[in-house]
């Protein structure tokens, strides 16, 4: 069986993608997609995305972590996505489609870059000795740092710990470790330890928009600009008088690297 794939990345976030609209991808084969996210021994990516048609919406979004696994929603595989429909001629420039966590609006801008819609995140965020916790579409844990501390850590080591400590236990959580800017003029710098991945990954759009939403606690005021190690991204909300956000936005580029194909 060969293939046929596209390569995308959003701030060095990649993804294989696969045009699934005949549904002959086996969804249920966990090996298969675990091996085509392999920076060995297949493509390599940190998650496989498969655009599916759906009778109400202009396509469905089906995420799998690289581990192999469904995961929840994925805000630059989101963005990268709404490039990939347009690609393939699916949409123009703006869509409404389907993921994990429910419906999502996009649009594609002038200069290429894709802007996303997310959920929005109802009620009070969950503050801890470890963090502020909140799901974007995705579980979120952020912790702060001071400045100068954020290069130095180990990400990997530090975002385990947390994955699976006492607070989350079996459900686990994604890990994002943010410095606080010396000014308000620079950007939020963030480093993500991805569930799934098991690995720091270069950038991650749920986790950025959760750290968004967490520094408004700190001062941060819509859109706020967050620097990952792949590339900047931007995240606009409207912060609620409960806690809770609505009309949050994740801005970002969203490129087309390479397509091929492989035997299976």
């Amino acid at each position: 069986m060969t293939i046929r794939f596209y390569k995308y990345q959003g701030t060095g976030n990649d993804f294989v993608m696969v045009d699934d609209r005949v549904q002959q991808f086996d969804a249920s084969n966990h090996q298969l997609v675990r091996r085509l996210c392999d920076r060995r021994l297949g493509i390599g990516a940190d998650g496989l995305i498969l655009l599916r048609q759906h009778v109400d919406f202009d396509f469905e979004m089906v995420y799998f972590n690289a581990d192999g696994y469904l995961g929840s929603m994925c805000g630059n595989g989101g963005r990268c996505t709404v490039a990939f429909a347009h690609h393939l001629r699916v949409i123009e420039n703006e869509t409404r489609f389907i993921a994990a966590d429910g419906a999502h609006e996009a649009h594609i801008e002038a200069d290429g870059t894709v802007n996303l819609r997310m959920q929005d995140v109802l009620g009070q965020q969950e503050v801890g000795e470890d963090g502020v916790f909140l799901n974007t579409g995705s579980p979120h844990i952020v912790r702060f740092l001071d400045p100068s501390r954020l290069t130095e850590l180990n990400v990997v080591n530090e975002g385990r710990a947390i994955r699976y400590n006492e607070r989350f236990r079996e459900r686990g959580t994604n890990v994002n470790f943010a410095e606080i800017p010396p000014t308000p003029d620079l950007p939020w710098q963030v480093r993500t330890y991805e569930r799934g991945v098991e690995d720091e990954t270069l950038s991650c759009g749920t986790g950025v928009t959760a750290v968004a939403l967490a520094a408004s606690r700190r001062g941060a005021i819509s859109p706020v600009h967050l620097r990952t190690p792949g590339g900047d991204l931007r995240v606009s909300f409207e912060a609620q008088p409960d806690g809770s956000f609505t009309n949050i936005y994740l801005n970002g580029p969203a490129v087309r690297v390479f397509e091929g194909s492989i035997a299976v």
